[in-house]
């Protein structure tokens, strides 16, 4: 277990005292998924659940109870099973769930419909998801009206608050172990993103390279954070193309977008390389306007500076970028304000990493834009996207796509590029690909 007991008992308490003596939290796990038939997806936790318990297995309501006599974390679980555990293997259990994972109590989660809902009466609020997992928010629903119809009418909770207006901004600012789980990732991300560029030679097809990079993961024991992309040619046009199926060609461009999982904290790089091993002039001159974007971009990851600064200088390089090449007519101020860069580059410049890819919390505070603070970690992923079909623009620059992405931490002093092991200048990335 990478994130110690005390620290996730830390959190717990930090998040009721936020919510209150008067309140109750519930999280609830993420149920398992089936893949088709009778086959499951593998089995990841729900996010928050895993952020205040580490608990692994599905099947499981967590309990906050503010105040409670006899103990604030209440873990509702799988119990030993012997026939369970011969064809699914080992679990956790309520002992365990006390004695490993620190929390105050556990009871067997078939036992939960007449535990909690006793649990429950008296307080104020229910702090939940509610409109996650429908099959949960019946169940609480259910718990509601027995307790009213037991009661009488007695002290119920009035008020269904959402969890996430709490949670999530907890989930922000990484802790030092949180940082270290995150560099990890970025390490075998890094290391899956040099086993793809020697992987990616003419004839091979975009999945060879996807094995590759699922292989270093999995040797390194991570898990992919999401779908790998691997865009040869025009495919790195389409923002979210996950096809994996086609024909990497000299001459193109391959867009590789891909992350490790350690411990349920996620990585997130981007590199766009030739082929060949060279860059064409228009690719190389693409390339390089995209690079200066994003280094532009990350001077602006800095405590006390707005979330959106990163994306306003992005924008501003890739604006007279792409008038100086030609591609947009008129100026880099007209280009921003009438938003026709925006054909080139839709997308947004980063967001919140985590415990997701795309981690939970708000990029606005009272309508301004969030300003970044030490232990926030953010992508950093311009792009300049070229549609083959878009004949506006002379055809030697249609279906290039490219994308630079790194995850960077706002330190106390400046930031910190976590992904730096991958390397993104082109000079260098030709060198590398030249000792194939």
């Amino acid at each position: 277990m990478n994130i110690s007991p005390e620290e996730y008992a830390r959190r717990r308490r930090q998040l009721m005292r936020m919510a209150g003596e008067d309140a109750v939290l519930l999280i609830a796990a993420a149920p398992e998924r089936v893949r088709n038939a009778d086959a499951n997806w593998p089995y990841r936790q729900d996010s928050d659940l895993h952020y205040l318990s580490g608990f692994p297995e599905p099947d499981a309501v967590l309990a906050l109870m503010p105040g409670r006599k006899h103990g604030e974390a209440v873990l509702f679980c799988r119990e030993r099973d012997e026939e369970h555990e011969r064809w699914h293997g080992e679990s956790i259990g309520t002992d365990r769930a006390v004695s490993e994972h620190g929390m105050d109590d556990a009871f067997p989660i078939d036992d939960i419909d007449d535990i909690l809902p006793g649990m429950i009466e008296g307080r104020a609020r229910v702090y939940c998801h509610f409109g996650r997992e429908p099959e949960f928010d019946a169940r609480l629903l259910g718990w509601m009206r027995r307790l009213r119809q037991l009661r009488g009418g007695g002290v119920v909770p009035k008020e269904f608050v959402a969890l996430g207006h709490l949670l999530h901004d907890l989930r922000l600012y990484k802790s030092r172990g949180e940082l270290k789980l995150m560099r990890a990732s970025a390490s075998i991300a890094a290391e899956a993103h040099h086993a793809a560029m020697q992987a990616a030679l003419a004839g091979r097809h975009e999945y060879e390279v996807e094995a590759d990079i699922l292989r270093v993961m999995r040797s390194r024991g991570a898990v992919p954070a999401f779908p790998p992309i691997v865009a040869g040619g025009a495919h790195a046009c389409v923002m979210h193309y996950t096809a994996n199926r086609a024909l990497l060609r000299d001459g193109d461009l391959l867009l590789v977008d891909a992350g490790a999982e350690v411990d349920c904290y996620a990585s997130d790089i981007t590199r766009t390389f030739p082929v060949s091993g060279r860059y064409s002039r228009e690719q190389r001159a693409l390339y390089e306007v995209v690079l200066a974007a994003q280094l532009a971009a990350i001077d602006e990851v800095l405590p006390g500076r707005a979330f959106n600064a990163a994306h306003e200088a992005a924008v501003r390089v890739i604006a007279e970028g792409l008038c100086a090449l030609g591609l947009i007519k008129g100026s880099a101020d007209d280009a921003i304000a009438e938003g026709s860069y925006k054909r080139f580059f839709p997308a947004k410049t980063g967001h919140w990493l985590g415990l997701d890819v795309h981690d939970v919390g708000d990029y606005r505070v009272d309508g301004e834009p969030r300003v970044l603070e030490p232990g926030m970690v953010v992508t950093v992923e311009p792009g300049i996207y070229v549609s083959p079909g878009d004949f506006t623009v002379a055809e030697r620059w249609r279906g290039i796509g490219i994308r630079i992405e790194d995850d960077v931490a706002v330190t106390k002093d400046g930031c910190d590029v976590l992904t730096d092991g991958v390397p993104k200048d082109a000079d260098e990335i030709e060198a590398l690909l030249a000792s194939r």
